[in-house]
């Protein structure tokens, strides 16, 4: 800490001669790094490179690594003090061929004197479920409907064997029903696979025809069973059939190519700290998306946010106490394995991490930040953001959020923050066909690059840390009393917590 008392001294002397003295703040840095980042900026077109010429971006593919040269190239022109790449090695690669799925049904004789029922065929429209296995083309499987998986209904479906089963959903309103998709799978998974299915076809939760890309798995590993997402529209038409007593059939292929381990990389770039070079805060968005849309809102817009509040910060001039890692992930769609790895890759130097400031909800309104069940640090971060008031920021929340590349961090016991956003466009268009660069709203993207700067340079540059890094023994005691136990059991953690291959280890 600096010395406050010498600080004053030397005001006093000055004041008593008359002259007038101005002495830096942290309102002023706040004033002049939320300037420097509503200024003009390449973020416009940073992000069309991005999004309209990149595309999406699955680990694997040419399109992901020519996304890793952009960041490297991105950093460096907003003026990081060093960029460098950082491998990991993800265990499979997947890639989606031609699926196909065709639906036949007998239909209803309205004439009697008629010696065939007419029969209802229509093509589905479908796509694979990520990360899972391919299905050879097979023909004539019979559907049966499971309701919402429910135990209850599987018993009520009676035999699945060898069949395809249809899957229902609500549709998809808020971030709780997003959360349900990835908690509603995995017990209809295992009663499948001890039901010996064939696959399943969950029905999708936009409407409007909309596709998009969902996976259920959680480390990168290929999952139990083939699985499709079906058009709601069409899934809901196979439901009324079955409902109606008309037996349903279908002619299904799953051609999804799968490989061995693949290697792909986190961009890391940094600017030194003057005074405590050795610890640092880190601001993170991942890099990676699926490749039905371009991946703008999720993740390309926040991934743009971390080049640009950069650039701010260096333009601003303002030298920050530690140093500063913006961190661009890759992999964090099938599990967040590029956040894991750099954790576990430097969690030697955890103990000096001040922070980790993640985005990674599209370009909603930012109501504040998620800081991972710590307590200790409420105050000193509404007092961090207050500067922020101008954009609505204004609340610190105790929640342990799953889902983002804060979360091993937040395992290790390192303080982080999530930002707590508005659902705006975001869901509707959640790995979707629809997620292109027409969907993002600049003014908003702006405002939260200033959000982002500001707050974890402030971080960066508060006299002492912001909290220490947590115990294991602390971590548990916030997943207790934030309730969050139930949640990471749902989520299949719990058990990789207990055994210790998530999080610190003591």
């Amino acid at each position: 800490m600096r010395n406050l008392k010498a600080v004053f001294l030397f005001c006093f002397v000055l004041s008593s001669a008359g002259l007038a003295v101005t002495l830096p703040s942290e309102t002023d840095d706040a004033t002049r790094i939320i300037e420097a980042a509503l200024k003009s900026s390449p973020l416009e077109s940073n992000l069309r490179h991005l999004t309209d010429e990149i595309g999406g971006r699955v680990p694997g593919t040419p399109a992901m690594q020519r996304a890793i040269e952009w960041g490297v190239q991105m950093f460096a022109a907003a003026g990081a003090d060093s960029v460098h790449t950082e491998e990991f090695t993800m265990p499979y690669s997947w890639a989606e061929g031609a699926t196909e799925m065709t639906v036949t049904a007998s239909g209803t004789a309205l004439d009697p004197k008629l010696t065939q029922i007419p029969k209802v065929e229509f093509r589905v429209r479908c796509v694979s479920i990520a990360w899972a296995p391919a299905l050879a083309a097979v023909k004539h499987v019979p559907v049966v409907d499971v309701g919402k998986g429910s135990p209850a209904e599987f018993d009520k479906a009676g035999d699945i064997t060898g069949k395809i089963l249809l899957v229902h959903s609500a549709v998809l309103k808020n971030w709780d029903d997003l959360f349900g998709e990835y908690i509603t799978p995995p017990p209809v998974i295992t009663a499948a696979v001890k039901g010996k299915a064939k696959a399943i076809a969950f029905i999708a939760t936009r409407e409007h025809d909309i596709l998009y890309r969902h996976t259920n798995s959680t480390e990168g590993e290929i999952d139990r069973i083939p699985q499709v997402l079906v058009a709601r529209e069409d899934g809901e038409r196979i439901g009324r059939l079955l409902a109606s007593g008309h037996p349903v059939w279908a002619d299904l292929s799953i051609p999804n190519q799968v490989g061995g381990a693949i290697k792909t990389a986190n961009v890391v770039a940094e600017i030194k700290g003057s005074e405590k070079p050795d610890e640092f805060v880190i601001l993170g968005a991942h890099l990676d998306s699926w490749e039905l849309g371009t991946g703008a809102l999720d993740n390309g817009c926040n991934a743009a946010l971390v080049v640009d509040a950069l650039r701010a910060i260096k333009g601003s001039g303002l030298k920050p106490r530690r140093s500063m890692r913006f961190i661009l992930f890759s992999g964090e769609e099938e599990g967040l394995l590029g956040s894991r790895a750099y954790s576990r890759a430097h969690r030697s130097e955890l103990d000096r991490a001040a922070g980790v400031v993640i985005y990674d909800s599209g370009i909603g309104k930012t109501l504040g930040y998620a800081d991972g069940g710590r307590k200790d640090v409420i105050e000193t971060a509404k007092h961090l953001i207050a500067p922020l008031k101008q954009f609505g920021v204004t609340e610190i929340k105790t929640d342990m959020e799953w889902g983002t590349d804060h979360f091993d961090f937040m395992l290790e016991g390192v303080p982080t923050f999530v930002a707590d956003q508005e659902e705006a466009n975001y869901l509707e268009n959640y790995h979707a066909v629809s997620d292109t660069y027409d969907k993002v709203d600049f003014t908003l993207l702006k405002k939260h690059v200033a959000e982002a700067a500001e707050f974890s340079f402030a971080l960066a540059n508060l006299p002492e840390r912001i909290g220490p890094r947590f115990t294991r023994t602390q971590i548990e005691q916030s997943m207790r009393d934030t309730n969050s136990v139930e949640m990471f059991k749902a989520f299949g953690i719990w058990d990789a917590w207990e055994s210790g291959r998530l999080g610190r280890q003591k």
